[in-house]
């Protein structure tokens, strides 16, 4: 936080409080030494709000998220296939971040547009500060690699053998497998004029070989490149018969074409082999206002994105700079856009590693996901949902009580019709399967299917055919607006032919692996006025009409952010008058202006306010005379926090929601989402539980200052809290 800023605001939040005293007022907060909060701070006004260095910009904010991932690669008190995990993950994340994040901002760049976010800073400048701070941010995961995560898996009998530690039986057996298994796949091109540079795919591995000699024709060829197809592994597993005794034994497949790139051009000799691969902007653009059908339109844009502008080029350290400018040159990339690799230019697929060796103490230890004791010892789960409301929380509590209610859906000769919105549920869902059996079973089935769920499109149009040609309702949502929101409807007739609405709410997808591995809450409930909401955004997502005013939810683009800056004024007010007041809001992302300001002014007055960011956060905490009662912590664990939950004090009327939704633009409007309320009792007093746990952790949160940077937490003296760990702890308990 920059001197004159806080300089300034001191001056602006000290009137203030001085105004306050000659007021006459006795409130405690306003006898606070140097303090600006309390019942007699003065709201600051917008423009005052507006300063920029008030808020954190999201791109680097986006960019710490991962590298507080990246640390977990280095942390040996997490299992050693776990840190390569992490390690893989970072290098996925990154990916990402190009694709999509610095994609965006080089076309801003390039289109002259100056439009910036909160904090002020242009395209150009966000591009000059995050060039740096990746640039350092790869070269860590190389050390990482390199130092700490080969020589320890070398030291559990886990080895990547590098081309000058081949012993003859190994070479003998490599080079066989070049043979039969590489170079009937490999197709090497000569550059020249007949043989120009070829279309490199997204994110694919490739060389540059330097040649010498004459070809076949009696050319002169001097570079060629050799690019290896996506179908093969990147890490190949020697057989036990050359590993000297060793179980797992793994060779890069970049070190095998590297050695024998010489069998691809007979007669001639290669004097360099260097890998690399570049990243393309993989956002896809739909003019949906010009297209009669998104399905086609989609798969046209799909097969676009392997070949979108080039945003990187990795290439190997060791490539000589007359060839990284050669190919920066094919890319129309600058200098300023190369990173140079230290190991394998593509560290995500070290994964494979992960699924190919399973020795004891290196993973996470497994655990069975409990059930609710109402669905655990009830078969029946529409008779267990009639007897209360039932709040699943993933992955502690397993996911099988929302695939149940779609499976019983399809057979239950009762039930008359499923309405249900997809955005993520992989290739293989039960959920899909479920849903095609109940329409074959002439059941009507109404799907809401957002085909543009980031890099999950291909699997979506796949799904959405299936279910059309079962004789399901499939629909795409609405024009504009991506359909985020979590829920499932069944309608089925109840006792003296009345019909009833069973409902599932989630914070998360309808996808059983993500349930594995993502903390979510979902909600089973047959409430009739949450049915009736249901029911009614259904009915606005198919026949575009309307939406009566709704009993219990809150939507977005329409209630759900003007409510929520009601209840942080709301909180605000309260804390003027001397009340206690309170905020808790648990999120992936935190990015909304007006979100932000109004947690500013609830501070100033003094609400205290605790923020559960796991990514993105574009507030400043703890700035004097602003956000002084703000606090934000971010978990990174064993499991993906995902869930999302709104709590506010309100003077002991507490309101607390989950919503689909983060504190994002996008999520607030531009997209449609959903929150839901916690009116059960028991299931309230989980989740303040559940949310307290998550403010106690000392051992996996970060804690986020006003300069923008995230510390570690230290548990000091203290007992070590692992929030994560504590919700494993009850699961076993209560197993």
């Amino acid at each position: 936080m920059g001197k004159n800023m806080v300089d300034t605001l001191k001056k602006n939040t000290s009137a203030s409080t001085s105004a306050g005293q000659a007021r006459g007022s006795s409130s405690p907060a306003s006898k606070r030494p140097d303090s600006a909060t309390g019942p007699d701070a003065r709201p600051l006004s917008d423009a005052a709000l507006r300063q920029p260095e008030l808020y954190i910009n999201r791109y680097t904010s986006l960019l710490e998220f991962n590298r507080r991932v990246l640390e977990y690669a280095k942390d040996a008190s997490v299992p050693l296939l776990e840190r390569l995990k992490y390690l893989c993950i970072s290098s996925s994340n990154l990916d990402e971040f190009f694709e999509i994040r610095i994609a965006l901002l080089k076309q801003s760049l390039e289109t002259g547009s100056i439009q910036s976010g909160p904090d002020n800073k242009t395209p150009g400048e966000i591009l000059e500060i995050l060039s740096g701070r990746v640039e350092e941010f790869v070269d860590e995961q190389y050390r990482i690699l390199n130092e700490e995560l080969i020589p320890e898996l070398a030291d559990n009998d886990i080895h990547f053998l590098k081309r000058t530690e081949w012993s003859k039986s190994q070479e003998k057996w490599l080079r066989s497998f070049f043979k039969k298994q590489l170079t009937p796949i490999l197709s090497p091109i000569g550059l020249d004029p007949a043989h120009p540079f070829p279309r490199v795919l997204n994110k694919s591995l490739n060389f540059i070989v330097s040649l010498k000699g004459k070809d076949a024709f009696g050319r002169d060829s001097v570079l060629a490149v050799v690019q290896a197809p996506r179908v093969l592994p990147r890490v190949i597993q020697l057989p036990q018969e050359v590993s000297d005794g060793h179980r797992h034994v793994f060779v890069f497949l970049s070190s095998i074409i590297h050695a024998y790139v010489d069998d691809l051009f007979p007669g001639m000799k290669s004097t360099g082999c260097y890998q690399f691969r570049v990243t393309r902007n993989s956002d896809l653009f739909v003019d949906e206002e010009e297209i009669d059908n998104l399905a086609r339109a989609l798969e046209g844009e799909l097969s676009a994105r392997r070949y979108g502008a080039a945003v990187r080029l990795e290439v190997a350290d060791n490539c000589p700079e007359k060839l990284r400018k050669y190919l920066l040159q094919q890319f129309e990339l600058g200098l300023e856009d190369v990173y140079q690799a230290n190991g394998p230019v593509n560290l995500n697929r070290l994964l494979a590693i992960y699924d190919l060796v399973d020795k004891p103490g290196m993973k996470y230890p497994g655990f069975i996901s409990g059930l609710p004791p109402r669905v655990a010892g009830n078969k029946d789960i529409f008779d267990a949902i009639n007897q209360g409301d039932i709040l699943l929380h993933h992955p502690y509590e397993a996911f099988l009580p929302v695939l149940d209610l779609v499976k019983q859906s399809a057979s239950d000769p009762d039930v008359l019709a499923i309405k249900q919105t997809l955005y993520r549920t992989g290739p293989d869902s039960a959920v899909v399967d479920a849903l095609v059996e109940a329409a074959r079973a002439g059941k009507e089935v109404t799907v809401i299917i957002e085909l543009r769920a980031r890099f999950d499109e291909a699997e979506n149009i796949e799904l959405a055919n299936r279910l059309d040609q079962a004789g399901a309702h499939v629909v795409y949502g609405v024009v504009g607006y991506k359909t985020h929101a979590k829920m499932l409807l069944v309608i089925r007739r109840g006792p003296k032919k009345s019909l009833q609405r069973f409902v599932h709410l989630g914070t998360g997808n309808y996808h059983p692996r993500t349930a594995r591995l993502y903390t979510d809450y979902g909600l089973l409930t047959c409430d009739p006025l949450i049915g009736e909401d249901v029911h009614n955004v259904f009915m606005q997502l198919t026949s575009l009409g309307k939406v009566p005013t709704l009993n219990k939810l809150l939507q977005s683009p329409f209630t759900l952010h003007p409510k929520l800056i009601e209840w942080i004024n709301r909180e605000a007010q309260y804390a003027a008058e001397g009340k206690p007041a309170r905020i808790i809001i648990k999120v992936n992302s935190l990015t909304e202006p007006k979100a932000i300001k109004a947690m500013y002014r609830a501070s100033r007055a003094g609400v205290s306010i605790d923020l559960i960011v796991r990514g993105m956060c574009c507030l400043r905490p703890g700035i004097p005379g602003v956000s002084d009662n703000i606090r934000v912590r971010s978990i990174i664990g064993r499991f993906l926090e995902h869930t999302r939950v709104y709590y506010f004090h309100n003077d002991g009327k507490e309101a607390l929601y989950c919503a689909s939704a983060d504190l994002m633009e996008r999520n607030m409007f531009r997209r449609v989402e959903v929150a839901f309320p916690i009116e059960n009792e028991e299931s309230r007093k989980q989740i303040m539980e559940e949310l307290d746990t998550c403010l106690k952790d000392n051992t996996q949160a970060w804690i986020l200052d006003s300069e923008g940077n995230y510390v570690r937490a230290s548990a000091g003296g203290s007992k070590p809290v692992t929030a994560q760990m504590v919700l494993l702890d009850r699961l076993a308990e209560s197993s």
